[in-house]
């Protein structure tokens, strides 16, 4: 069983891998505006847009990593094990 989480764990994080390295698809979502001010602009203007998207990239994903990682590691603290002290605990 520990092995298939283990596979399962690696297909994951190949596929993050690849969708990661392929990334095709998002240079066709650019907008005009934004492509004529860029290749109008200088090379530091450029790489001030490609730092600025960074800083608006980087925290909520870190954000997102965390609370998905806090979960994880908490899910197992809210399940009641014991389901005779559920039904007695119970006045109608």
């Amino acid at each position: 069983m520990k092995a298939l989480k283990q596979v399962a764990m690696f297909g994951i994080l190949l596929a993050g891998v690849v969708i990661l390295l392929a990334p095709t698809s998002a240079f066709a979502q650019s907008c005009a505006l934004c492509y004529t001010q860029a290749a109008s602009s200088g090379s530091r203007m450029i790489q001030a847009l490609k730092s600025g998207i960074l800083v608006l990239i980087i925290p909520p994903t870190l954000g997102s990593v965390g609370m998905i990682f806090v979960v994880h590691r908490k899910r197992n603290q809210v399940r009641r094990t014991d389901q005779s002290d559920d039904q007695s605990d119970q006045e109608w």
